[in-house]
């Protein structure tokens, strides 16, 4: 890499970085969410935040997304986005929930208890690792 270069890469900003306006745009785009979604997204978001605050909140297709090092590793979206009956959770391959040859990338959501909870903060933190 010649010396242009190294100074163009060097004053881009670094993927990942805290971005104050990727968590206002990820709370805009909850709130605007309907009701029941509104309120499990809210709660996604406080559980994801708590359980891997590294975590940076972007917008990635439309959907509230937390990435690590500018790499999405988990987002959720309303059931009115693709016209589905349940909240979806899901997790990219970036994610570091490999486990055998067969392992969960995306779960279904109607209702956020104690026990789901649990699982997804376990689950944000593994992924996080």
């Amino acid at each position: 890499m010649d010396k242009k270069n190294t100074r163009t890469a060097a004053a881009r900003p670094v993927p990942g970085a805290d971005n104050p306006d990727g968590e206002n745009a990820v709370l805009a785009l909850i709130a605007a969410m309907p009701g029941p979604s509104r309120a499990m997204g809210e709660r996604l978001h406080a559980l994801i935040k708590a359980s891997a605050p590294a975590l940076s909140p972007k917008v990635w297709y439309g959907m509230p997304a937390y990435a690590k090092g500018g790499k999405i590793l988990c987002f959720f979206r309303g059931e009115e986005k693709f016209k589905e009956r349940y909240m979806t959770l899901g997790f990219t391959q970036e994610a570091n929930l490999d486990e055998g040859r067969l392992w969960p990338t995306a779960f279904a959501l109607t209702e956020l208890t104690a026990a789901e909870e649990a699982r997804i903060g376990a689950l944000v933190r593994k992924a996080a690792g």
